[in-house]
């Protein structure tokens, strides 16, 4: 007998809403995450309409903003010291017109708990998997860095954008490339009753601020493979810039006392040609790493968990074979990954490399900031990509009568 009709790799967005929405429906599901807990800091922590929309839709939407979060209506960029209001969620046709800042350990915490009322659900950490077990061709099951192997008729990978299961599966990689990384460091700051998340833009340097209540999560975007030339600088030198570019963290910027309060992300913009092989489907950053810009990836992870489940987890509760839909999940969120790490590709080149680039003295807007930020019914446009994303899902999985939450 197999360990689980359903293998999860990975304990992030895309693997714990799937875990929620596989056992619901009454599949035997385990999800295997190597970390002992959820506490990383410097995940991408916004969540967006349309995963609020599928909380209210699974009747979760009232206990999940119960745990620790600021809404954020509105986001606006800072350019040469004037704010210019992009984007107004306010106006969406959304449960929640706001963007919820929430720490991920919050969010993932809390889809674990609410998968868990589910007899059928199990998740499993401190559980490292190295790679797949196979036979003829079809992947049976994973194999894991204590020594086991785990069987299941499905095996979902989940395991993010270093993904061991894609590459173990000789799953195809498309590499889109992207100019920039990013500089991760937190600055505490007090409380404020408004979120004031924004992005600061100067010439050849920006950062991004997310207010997470009592600190800033901020981000420092520099030119791809510059993270040494910018150490060699020395920590004085770093604070200093981050003080003159964003005053409004300058007098808690002496809480980075060395270069361990600052991590570097290695930005990647990438996507599977294929997702799937007989027994393995990916989803999520395994089969498409998405840039923060836009802080879309948690909520496209979100999105392909439950087309995932919607097109298979009824087939896989009746006990029926599935890897001839596998193709279809991927052709149903191939899209949206296309459209929107397009949208990506063109904010990469032509406003945060050519803003990176830029030698003049001062900053000066780009002509669609100004137009947005004049005419506020435009603002609703940014909103909705952000906000609601590319071809939303809506939750059409079962519930089975004999699964019902504890």
């Amino acid at each position: 007998m197999n360990d689980a009709d359903l293998l999860i790799v990975g304990g992030g967005p895309a693997g714990m809403m799937a875990g929620l929405l596989f056992a619901r429906a009454g599949v035997r599901t385990l999800v295997l995450e190597k970390h002992g807990d959820f506490l990383r800091d410097f995940r991408g922590d916004t969540v967006h309409p349309s995963t609020l929309d599928l909380l209210d839709e699974l009747g979760l939407l009232e206990a999940f903003l119960q745990r620790p979060h600021d809404e954020a209506p509105r986001v606006s960029v800072l350019i040469g010291g004037r704010s210019y209001n992009v984007a107004d969620f306010r106006h969406l046709k959304a449960v929640r017109g706001f963007i919820a800042m929430m720490p991920q350990w919050e969010f993932l915490d809390f889809v674990a708990a609410e998968a868990r009322k589910y007899p059928s659900f199990e998740l499993r950490q401190n559980c490292e998997v190295t790679g797949l077990a196979t036979a003829d061709q079809q992947v049976t099951g994973v194999t894991t860095a204590d020594g086991q192997t785990l069987s299941a008729r499905l095996v979902l990978a989940c395991d993010g954008r270093g993904s061991v299961l894609r590459k173990a599966a000789g799953l195809p990689l498309l590499d889109l490339g992207a100019p920039i990384d990013v500089f991760w460091f937190r600055v505490p700051k007090l409380r404020t009753r408004e979120n004031g998340t924004t992005g600061v833009f100067q010439p050849g340097q920006m950062v991004v601020l997310i207010d997470r209540g009592d600190y800033w999560q901020c981000a420092y975007v520099i030119a791809k493979g510059s993270a040494d030339a910018v150490r060699e600088r020395g920590l004085p030198a770093f604070r200093d810039k981050i003080a003159g570019l964003a005053p409004t963290v300058a007098d808690a910027i002496g809480a980075l006392t060395s270069w361990d309060d600052v991590k570097l992300l290695a930005v990647s913009l990438d996507r599977l040609t294929r997702w799937h092989r007989p027994g393995l489907l990916a989803i999520g950053d395994a089969a498409h790493a998405m840039s923060p810009v836009g802080g879309v990836g948690i909520n496209l992870a979100m999105q392909d968990a439950v087309a995932t489940a919607n097109i298979l987890a009824a087939e896989m509760a009746r006990g029926e074979p599935v890897d001839g839909l596998l193709a279809h999940v991927e052709a149903r969120r191939l899209f949206p990954v296309k459209v929107i790490q397009g949208l990506q590709r063109i904010v990469h080149t032509r406003v945060l490399e050519a803003a990176l680039l830029s030698q003049a003295s001062t900053a000066n807007p780009p002509l669609a900031i100004r137009v947005l930020d004049r005419v506020p019914l435009l603002q609703r446009l940014p909103a909705y990509v952000i906000g609601m994303g590319v071809r939303r899902e809506h939750i059409h999985s079962p519930r089975a009568p004999t699964h019902e939450a504890r």
